[in-house]
């Protein structure tokens, strides 16, 4: 079965898995079903382009389990989307949900496409037909998507428009990060960014270290990253001295203007020719002098060859998967030096201020933007106390900490429904 799945990151993900199992020591004849995925889902995606020509593109699904309710996963459109990351991701999920206390398991989407080369009735199109491929694979008490890398609102209503013309009907909660005029929830676009800045502060807090004029280095300037570079710049006082994004990265000393950096990219499309830096070679910017390191970007980026470079004070892991097994190792190691805020806790802001839109749209009951924050940061405050708490208590690493509470949550779910004869 492995073979369908062959990606590096499906075999990080393995290999994150094996780990914990070990630890948890849970039996070697529910390892499997733990590990590989419920469903998945390959599709044809036809699309008619501009130019009149049909062009077919490979869209995925895979939904890892559905032992604690319905699966709920982002969508992206990728250049390197493959169903073994797509796998990968939806694994990783299961254990963010779990870990989060959220009634979810794991999924994860993708089309394999650039869609900076789509126009925008290209991308409409493609958006839609995915959609219509999916309808009898999902349902909102079955799999409700979400955005991701390369989608956005506007593809949440066109995604939530197809189903519903479909049904005959509006189903709000079929996609959560649609617009708040289709039923969207305020404050979902930043929830992520957000909750990064919330545990680095706590993680500061807990370090008795001031982040007022303390430094940062983001990794990857897209919607996270730049929440987040917002938050610490101009609610903390630090000194964002690095950014990226999949133009190159940059560098000044006495802080980037992040403002400016968010106007260059809405008014250019990316970081290329922003006057605030120097562009500096892609794979220095992880190994900077700073206090605070914020990965948000694509998985595996800090690897054996570079995490015992990594100068940071605090690595809140923003991003999906940023740090192999090997780099771990060292990490681990490393552990009075860097204060390790791993992905499953550190970026699930996202889905759980989806889950409270999923939660609206069924009740058709709408809170304003600080009932929403309020609610997630409660959420985020058990989480981290919880991870905080078993990584003292058992001596372990912060990531090993927190995939146990998540892996040992799916399994408790695992037994108590049993297996179907």
């Amino acid at each position: 079965m492995q073979h369908i799945y062959a990606d590096p990151t499906f075999q990080m993900a393995c290999d994150q898995f094996w780990m914990i199992a070990e630890h948890l020591q849970i039996p070697m004849n529910m390892r499997d079903r733990l590990m590989y995925p419920k469903r998945s889902i390959a599709v044809a995606v036809p699309v008619r382009m501009d130019d009149g020509s049909v062009r077919c593109f490979q869209g995925y699904r895979v939904q890892h389990t559905l032992a604690m309710g319905p699966t709920k996963g982002g969508t992206r459109f990728g250049p390197t989307v493959t169903i073994g990351e797509v796998a990968a991701l939806a694994m990783w999920m299961s254990w963010k949900c779990a870990l989060a206390g959220l009634p979810y398991g794991g999924a994860k989407g993708g089309v394999y496409v650039d869609p900076r080369k789509l126009s925008g009735s290209e991308l409409e199109r493609l958006s839609r037909r995915y959609m219509q491929e999916m309808i009898p694979f999902i349902g909102p008490h079955t799999d409700i998507m979400g955005p991701d890398m390369g989608t956005n609102e506007q593809v949440m209503a066109w995604f939530m428009d197809t189903y519903s013309a479909n049904l005959g009907h509006a189903v709000p909660e079929i996609v959560t990060g649609k617009p708040v005029s289709v039923g969207g929830t305020y404050g979902r676009r930043e929830s992520t960014g957000r909750g990064v800045v919330y545990l680095i502060e706590r993680a500061a807090h807990l370090l008795k270290m001031k982040l007022g004029n303390a430094t940062a280095v983001v990794q990857g300037f897209g919607n996270v990253g730049a929440v987040a570079a917002q938050g610490l710049a101009y609610k903390n006082g630090m000194k964002i001295i690095g950014i990226s994004d999949i133009s190159g990265a940059y560098y000044n000393e006495h802080g980037i203007d992040v403002r400016a950096a968010e106007k260059h990219v809405r008014q250019r499309g990316d970081l290329a020719g922003f006057s605030g830096a120097e562009p500096i070679p892609a794979d220095d910017l992880l190994t900077l002098r700073c206090d605070v390191l914020v990965p948000a970007a694509v998985s595996g980026v800090i690897h054996g060859g570079n995490a015992g470079k990594i100068q940071c004070r605090i690595l809140a892991e923003a991003a999906n998967g940023p740090t192999t097994v090997d780099a771990d190792k060292v990490l681990f190691e490393r552990w009075k030096e860097i204060f390790v805020i791993p992905d499953i806790l550190c970026n699930a802001g996202g889905v759980i201020v989806s889950y409270f839109e999923w939660v609206q749209s069924l009740q058709s009951f709408f809170w304003n933007e600080t009932e929403v924050v309020d609610r997630l940061f409660r959420v985020l405050e058990q989480s981290f106390g919880a991870v905080i708490r078993r990584a003292r208590e058992e001596k372990i690493p912060h990531r090993l900490a927190a995939l146990a509470i998540g892996v040992e949550r799916v399994v408790k779910a695992r037994q108590d429904r049993g297996l179907f004869p």
